[in-house]
């Protein structure tokens, strides 16, 4: 999977794509998640990036990444909330 928003290849963790299973998440979802969700900076390589789905009934989806030579995503989540 490439990611044209962050010009990288995306590596999934065995825990993300775990955490994708268990919250109905599929490959396409998580595509337009990291390509057109809203994105909030940690520190210059890490971030969480999340958006809200229509047809969802469990808040915002976010995927916690990493910015190295890939866009790593270690982590999917769901009834995320952005700390103020």
């Amino acid at each position: 999977m490439y990611c044209q928003r962050f010009a990288r290849y995306v590596h999934v963790t065995r825990h993300a794509s775990e955490r994708m299973a268990e919250r109905r998440i599929n490959r396409a979802l998580l595509t337009e998640l990291l390509e057109k969700g809203e994105t909030r900076y940690k520190d210059s390589e890490r971030l969480w990036i999340a958006m809200s789905v229509a047809d969802r009934q469990d808040n915002l989806i976010c995927a916690a990444v990493v910015l190295e030579d890939k866009l790593v995503v270690k982590t999917i989540m769901h009834h995320f909330c952005w700390e103020e």
